[in-house]
């Protein structure tokens, strides 16, 4: 009798065999807008891989691309991102291709009974450290003590916001075309401040220097209440335009900001080596770029202290390791964005291990009770004094939580992970040359 050795060692699976028989989706949410699809990819062997399109971006964009994938083996990862690459966009749009990459990489760690990092060359780092992003808060003085709990909590490193959206209504702190859109001019500019309505070069709003004073004021209480060596970057700046943006960094830098992020759209790369030039606090940006390639007018220019890619959009774990090791040659350090459930932020726990020039990972739902809910089989909380232990478990690492997610789906997309036939065939030639 002919004794093989895999008779005498537990497998998973075999890795040669695996293919791709489905993909279903579901979608959770909560408070008023928040929404992520996770997406399940399943297999002939009882395998299953999952992934997370973007906050607020299109399932579609993930299920226009099932079809692509039937039939194929999901350890061929770099394969199967090649072929389906060209469906992604920047923004929302690079959503799905994302979110199917980091289900293939849970997949193929599984098929081999490694964790992901290790299939992207192993890891830098045991533990992942965590920003807390805090969101507006009234006075310096309320957003300080607000830091200071998360100082408390464990956290290294935050973010706030520092917008010129509070100043609406403020007498003499901005100035901007009224009349330039209909209706009434101040409710306007708030508007089209908050939804984005213009890029900040095209807005024409303006800080006074009393805006620029009171800005500066609120920064300073927050410094009064956390002291100077909390490491605080700052968000959501805009809508301004880069002369303005250049005014108010260096009137900022007095307060050791560890950076500013998305001044300006990240498509003007003139304009980020105008302000990396002019300030003395890093710059940041990278949250909505797709792909390597996206990032590289950036990188060549140098025209930004530190890359901020976000897994969900960049391309998923394997294409982000990338970008951060290309910023490396250029000597740019790596941040990395992250608003979503805990499958997205342990895929990008997977890809920040094994970057070597990472900073921190992002964390935007520190007051979710739930959010650790999601998934089992790992410590609770997830962040444990502002740090996440790196999985050591196939794959991603974790199981979800069935129940958790069927508590949670969006109410205006209840189905859990759904049949999808419908997504079976494409009906169109995707070749990029003829």
């Amino acid at each position: 009798m002919n004794v093989r050795p895999e008779d005498n060692v537990r497998t998973a699976s075999r890795p040669s065999e695996l293919r791709i028989t489905d993909m279903r989706t579901a979608t959770v949410g909560w408070e008023d807008h928040w929404r992520f699809t996770i997406i399940r990819i399943d297999t002939n062997q009882g395998l299953s891989g999952y992934g997370e399109v973007r906050d607020l971006a299109s399932k579609n964009y993930a299920l226009m691309l099932k079809s692509r994938l039937l039939g194929e083996n999901p350890c061929n990862v770099d394969k199967l991102f090649r072929k389906i690459k060209q469906f992604g966009h920047h923004g929302r749009q690079g959503g799905g291709v994302s979110g199917v990459e980091m289900a293939l990489m849970d997949l193929a760690g599984k098929a081999y009974g490694v964790p992901a990092y290790m299939l992207a060359g192993g890891k830098y780092r045991d533990r992942i450290r965590m920003y807390c992003d805090t969101p507006d808060e009234p006075t310096g003085e309320a957003m300080g003590k607000k830091l200071l709990g998360r100082l408390e909590q464990g956290f290294t490193m935050v973010k706030m916001d520092l917008g010129v959206q509070p100043l609406v209504g403020i007498k003499g702190a901005l100035s901007w075309p009224q009349g330039m859109l209909p209706g009434d001019p101040e409710d306007k500019l708030e508007k089209m401040l908050n939804l984005h309505t213009l890029m900040h070069p095209f807005t024409h709003v303006r800080l006074t220097p009393k805006g620029i004073r009171l800005l500066c004021e609120y920064v300073e209480e927050v410094r009064s209440v956390v002291g100077d060596e909390l490491p605080i970057a700052v968000d959501h700046i805009g809508h301004i335009g880069v002369d303005d943006c250049i005014r108010l960094g260096q009137a900022l830098e007095p307060y050791n900001l560890a950076w500013l992020e998305d001044l300006v759209p990240w498509q003007f790369t003139d304009t980020w080596v105008q302000l990396e030039r002019a300030l003395n606090t890093p710059v940041a940006t990278g949250e909505d770029i797709y792909l390597r390639e996206g990032f590289m007018p950036l990188l060549k220019a140098r025209a930004v202290n530190i890359v901020h890619p976000d897994m969900a959009t960049s391309g998923g774990i394997l294409e982000t390791k990338r970008i951060g090791d290309t910023a490396q040659e250029y000597g740019i350090s790596m941040a990395m964005h992250m608003a979503g459930t805990p499958i997205s932020t342990m895929a990008s726990v997977h890809c920040a291990a094994a970057t070597e020039n990472f900073i921190a990972l992002e964390h935007h739902f520190n007051e979710v009770p739930y959010w650790n809910d999601f998934i089992t089989g790992l410590p609770k909380p997830i962040i444990q004094n502002g740090y996440i232990q790196v999985p050591e478990g196939p794959g991603l690492g974790f199981e979800v939580n069935e129940e958790v997610i069927k508590e949670h789906l969006a109410e205006e997309d209840q189905g859990f992970f759904e049949p999808t036939p419908q997504w079976d065939e494409s009906g169109s030639w995707d070749r990029l040359w003829s």
